[in-house]
């Protein structure tokens, strides 16, 4: 407990509660979630009252970016009565001071100023361990920085509230505080358990490389022990909060009856990566990564595993990788790494009642992603995307060593030509679109140089059109989304094109890219639109290199004026039973590219 009332009270408290109201302000107006009244040099001023009746203003500079005219910040929030004018402190009174300018639901508002608050927290936390540990990111390793890259989504204001963790949890689970976890095991009867693996897998073989003989025999012994055989079971790993606070009590009809039993704690450490519910492995880094469902809220989302996205994700990477091995442009010139989630277990009893569903709908679930290190050449260094636009503590970005040597323009255009093109490739030549966001997609360097990405995180983040695949045939059959399922955008085939391009380019495009183009204007005097410019350019060129794909250029329309975007904010403000977006301007339309 020392520790964070330490981090509350140390100076790197203050950063942290700016950013969160920058982002909750900048997300609010870009969303036109926040009535507000706006003048021409940027001044805004937002009209509230307090507890007691009293007229409270609240005001800001704003300023619109080329990049999808999006908002930004800039300065200091003030709170001002008639008596005072000073910084604000809590971002609870906030809301609750301009409740009547808020497009918000009264239930979803108390939700949401709690997911705030219990970001506020965990923030300040990581970034002090941080600094207390003086972190050095362009010195690490790819697993350290999944850790040591503390700065969580850039435009949702909830970044890092993980609903679900209390502060122990959070320093025991969180990513940034680098702790080992040991995953703990469970045998599952074939009964209430769905497990697919790759065509170039098998199950058993699968199971033996990931624990070994001795440990695979131990746990064989167990299952015999509680009266089962081996052969009527599967193992999956569970996390181990998730095993105390979610399984235990969920699942205890099974652990009961014996279609669930303990078999042990897995032979080696794991590490939290950024997204939290997936697991490297420390001892030995070429094993799989480990997605495990786990029951908390972050940003917009339940981090659990739905089990038809589970059972999807196999065929899903199959499909993918004989995509690029089959496309020379992907598989030689590009070196595209597909991260393939090879096998998915998901224990899926019928629920005990209707209402009762979510307990166990996707709480006990595990998908095993191929390991990056078994895909790296010498000389090869890899960084996860969120890191291109990370701070050090001596505040100077990550990347400014790598710009310096190579030239920002240069660099930019490196980048654009390894990232964007073969997510665009993907969705002109094979109508295959791919969520890249800053989580999904791994930068790979030489010597500083952007030389090829890594895409992952696929059962959930594809969306094509099939009777617009290159090759619908090569498209295996798919689980639907079911009726029940909660998120409804999560969904994989549309008869809708424009929904596939509309998905790399708010995925890729208004995430990660948007988020660099606007660090380099601020920092390093690459303004935006000579940044969108230099993709747009890209772009050009790599389609003027395929003048046979022109109609599918046309098709999945890049260029096209605007582009619509998800309102992640406002989707914490209202009931969350359909797609909340909006349009905004498309940096790579033809009028917006131009350098000027």
């Amino acid at each position: 407990m020392e520790t964070i009332e330490r981090a509350l009270r140390a100076p790197s408290f203050v950063p942290v509660r700016r950013r969160l109201f920058r982002q909750l302000l900048e997300s609010l107006l870009y969303e036109d979630a926040l009535v507000h009244e706006g003048a021409d040099d940027g001044r805004c001023t937002v009209h509230g009252v307090d507890e007691h009746g009293a007229a409270v203003r609240y005001r800001f500079t704003a300023v619109r970016r080329f990049g999808f005219d999006r908002v930004s910040v800039v300065g200091t929030l003030r709170r001002e009565t008639a008596v005072s004018s000073e910084e604000p402190e809590s971002v609870t009174r906030f809301l609750d001071e301009v409740r009547a300018a808020l497009t918000a639901d009264d239930d979803c508002l108390t939700r949401f100023a709690h997911e705030l608050e219990e970001t506020l927290v965990k923030d300040a936390l990581a970034q002090y361990v941080r600094a207390e540990r003086s972190d050095v990111l362009r010195e690490a390793a790819y697993d350290t920085l999944e850790g040591t890259v503390t700065d969580g989504h850039r435009y949702h204001p909830a970044y890092k509230s993980r609903i679900g963790f209390d502060i122990e949890d959070n320093l025991a689970y969180g990513p940034e505080f680098l702790r080992p976890i040991r995953p703990l095991w469970l045998a599952a009867h074939r009964s209430i358990t769905e497990v697919t693996v790759s065509a170039d897998r098998d199950e058993a073989g699968f199971l033996l490389a990931q624990l070994g003989e001795a440990t695979l025999a131990e746990f064989n012994d167990r299952i015999r022990a509680a009266g089962g055989a081996p052969a009527d079971y599967t193992l999956l790993p569970v996390h181990p909060w998730q095993w105390r606070r979610q399984v235990t009590s969920a699942f205890s009809p099974q652990l009961r009856s014996g279609e669930l039993i303990v078999v042990g704690e897995d032979p080696h450490d794991f590490a939290a990566q950024q997204s939290i519910r997936t697991l490297s492995c420390r001892d030995e880094p070429a094993r799989p990564y480990l997605k495990l469902a786990l029951s908390i809220v972050n940003t917009s989302t339940s981090r659990v595993l739905a089990p038809h996205t589970v059972r999807n994700a196999p065929a899903i990477s199959d499909w993918l990788r004989n995509v690029v091995t089959g496309d020379e442009f992907l598989r030689d010139e590009l070196g595209l790494i597909v991260l393939g989630e090879v096998m998915g277990s998901a224990v899926t009893p019928a629920p005990a009642a209707g209402f009762a569903r979510g307990e166990t709908y996707g709480t006990l679930a595990c998908i095993w992603r191929e390991s990056l290190y078994g895909f790296l050449a010498p000389g090869e260094r890899a960084v996860p995307f969120t890191a291109l636009t990370a701070i050090e503590l001596d505040g100077t970005a990550m990347i400014e060593p790598w710009l310096h040597a190579t030239g920002v323009r240069e660099w930019v255009g490196r980048l654009v030509d390894v990232a964007a093109i073969p997510l665009l490739h993907l969705l002109f030549r094979h109508g295959i679109g791919c969520e890249a966001h800053a989580q999904n997609m791994v930068l790979v360097l030489r010597d500083g140089v952007p030389v090829r990405v890594a895409l992952k995180d696929f059962h959930d983040g594809v969306r094509f059109s099939r009777d617009h695949l290159a090759d619908s045939g090569g498209c295996p059959p798919l689980a639907g989304t079911p009726a029940h399922h909660v998120n409804a955008n999560s969904f994989l085939e549309t008869e809708d094109v424009d929904a596939v391009t509309g998905f790399v380019l708010d995925a890729f495009c208004f995430v990660n890219l948007a988020e660099l183009g606007m660090l380099l204007a601020d920092r390093f005097g690459l303004a935006e639109r000579e940044f969108w410019a230099i993709v747009a350019e890209r772009i050009r060129v790599y389609q003027e290199r395929f003048p046979e794909l022109a109609d599918r250029f046309a098709l999945f329309d890049v260029n096209r004026p605007g582009v619509e975007v998800e309102k992640l904010t406002s989707r914490r403000l209202v009931p969350d039973t359909e797609p909340l977006l909006h349009t905004v301007p498309n940096p790579l339309a033809v009028r917006h590219a131009e350098v000027k």
